[in-house]
């Protein structure tokens, strides 16, 4: 119940600073309906609480987009707000679903955060390492994690600055939840060094290459989540295996997305304290180390000795 009166208090503040007076036993009871009643989602309960509002008290949706603020990252710790941000496009995802038509991360000075275009918006497409102003979008939450969900009523305007990404040495502990493609015992040009694909270069076509070991990878330190780049000695260093090894991996099973499999095997889901350098939308490992996950039933056993 207290949640309950928690998400009355912030719908009511966002329309109370419009110069609405909204009946607040009205919004707890139809908070706790959904919520309590038919277990929807705390912050599906919300939009369809503010939906009603706006229709109830008769409120030009243009006078709640209006005054979106504009706010930093680190300022967007609540779902359902409206809010406009100037940020960089860090990193673009695919996505399966068809109501998706990007997702991704944006990122300004004071931090990293999700965003999400749905197809029903109708709104332009996004680049990586382009600056925008995300204009009244509304903040969501999913799985514990902020994010920003860009709709019909939100804009996107591209913008001639170049918005700065959190400091470029940073040190972050988390897990590894994802590892991408032209991760692995990959090969590059001898020209240009870009990853080349079945032997092709994107610059300079079909041309000698060299093989190299790399993992790209997305780390989620539980608030953010940061795409790394892992290289030999980094490897190396977690998991035993070298470009040597890796090459005789490949040459054994005839495969050479067998040494992805095995470095999947040994380094997805764990645990990391990662120190690097940023570079561009990554960040670049200096130096790599496994954190082992505090096992609870081992704090409690420690805590009853202790006591």
């Amino acid at each position: 119940m207290e949640r309950i009166e928690s998400l009355a208090d912030q719908i009511i503040s966002q329309f109370k600073s419009l110069g609405y007076d909204i009946d607040r036993n009205e919004v707890v009871k139809r908070l706790k309906l959904l919520i309590h009643e038919f277990k929807v989602p705390e912050n599906e309960a919300v939009r369809t609480v503010r939906n009603w509002i706006i229709k109830e008290y008769d409120i030009p949706r243009e006078k709640i987009i209006a005054e979106a603020p504009l706010v930093k990252i680190k300022d967007i710790t609540k779902p359902g707000q409206w809010v406009s941000l100037k940020a960089k496009v860090v990193q673009i995802w695919d996505s399966s679903s068809p109501s998706v038509s990007q997702v991704g991360l944006i990122g300004d000075e004071t931090g990293i955060i999700k965003f999400v275009i749905w197809a029903k918006s109708g709104k332009r497409e996004v680049e990586e390492g382009k600056c925008y102003l995300f204009k009244n979008v509304v903040t969501d939450s999913f799985q514990g994690r902020m994010q920003i969900n860009v709709g019909r009523t939100s804009e996107i305007i591209e913008i001639d600055e170049d918005i700065p990404l959190p400091p470029r040495e940073i040190e972050v502990v988390g897990a590894l939840v994802a590892i991408q493609q032209n991760s692995g015992l990959i090969q590059r040009c001898e020209v240009c060094h870009r990853v080349m694909t079945k032997g092709i270069c994107p610059i300079h076509g079909k041309v000698r290459g060299y093989d190299d070991l790399r993992i790209k990878g997305v780390l989620d330190d539980g608030e953010n989540f940061y795409e790394i780049i892992l290289n030999e000695d980094n490897i190396k260093e977690l998991t035993g295996i070298d470009l040597q090894k890796a090459k005789q991996i490949a040459s054994e099973r005839l495969d050479r997305n067998a040494v992805l499999s095995e470095l999947k095997k040994m380094l997805f889901g764990r645990y990391f304290k990662v120190v690097g350098v940023r570079g561009g939308r990554y960040l670049l490992g200096r130096s790599v180390e496994k954190i082992e996950k505090v096992d609870e039933e081992e704090i409690d056993r420690m805590l009853e000795v202790l006591t």
